[in-house]
């Protein structure tokens, strides 16, 4: 269907493509948040001084995720296409983006943990210790609710930071708005296929970056 002000845009292209991309984002999202909090607790508990100090664990998981960190992404899918065939069968398709899109984005997540991690207050983290808190007992009822709120920040910063990989991989194909935008509108010469993809992935990034701003004063009780 070509109508109205940008003729030569597909609506119905452009809402499978917008579903696409909301999909990577949404599972994306939820293994980055998963897989960067694990990360973000190893790098956190096992440094010099933390409650299970291990430096060599924490070296070694610090060097996997400035190495994972510092591949820039569309290089990444490159290196990843034998784990993506092995583990989705495919290259093709949203699905098929999603390993590398997750290994790309959970380290960025996990050094994001690890900073709001340590912006706890020690001297509560002491009078825990002092009360007979457990390690774990630490761990789950004073550094994890006392570091909400950055890590909720630092998840709405990954978020649309997986939005820009989205559309990446949709180059490559993935689908999704980076592929309408890229097959549909930059090759054909569609300016309008390109400026409506453009205008959606906005609209997409200003809604988690609100919804994420206001989670974050929620959980902030300071």
């Amino acid at each position: 269907m070509v109508t109205g002000i940008f003729p030569n845009v597909d609506w119905s292209d452009m809402l499978l493509a917008t579903g696409q991309t909301l999909y990577m984002t949404l599972i994306s999202g939820i293994f980055t948040f998963i897989l960067g909090l694990v990360l973000g607790l190893l790098l956190f508990l096992t440094a010099e001084g933390g409650l299970y100090e291990k430096k060599w664990v924490y070296r070694l998981t610090s060097s996997f995720v400035n190495v994972f960190r510092s591949i820039p992404f569309i290089i990444l899918i490159v290196l990843l296409i034998p784990l993506t065939l092995l583990i989705m069968r495919t290259m093709i398709g949203a699905s098929a983006a999603l390993p590398s899109i997750i290994i790309g984005a959970a380290p960025f997540y996990g050094r994001l943990v690890e900073i709001g991690l340590r912006e706890v207050d020690k001297g509560v983290i002491e009078a825990s210790e002092a009360m007979g808190a457990s390690r774990w007992q630490i761990i789950y009822k004073v550094l994890l609710p006392e570091s909400w709120p950055s890590m909720i920040s630092g998840m709405t910063v990954t978020l649309i930071a997986l939005i820009g990989n989205t559309a990446m991989a949709g180059v490559i194909g993935a689908g999704g708005l980076g592929s309408v935008a890229y097959n549909e509108g930059f090759e054909a010469n569609n300016n309008d296929v390109t400026f409506v993809a453009t205008i959606i992935i906005l609209v997409i990034v200003f809604i988690i970056q609100f919804v994420g701003d206001r989670i974050t004063r929620l959980v902030d009780k300071r």
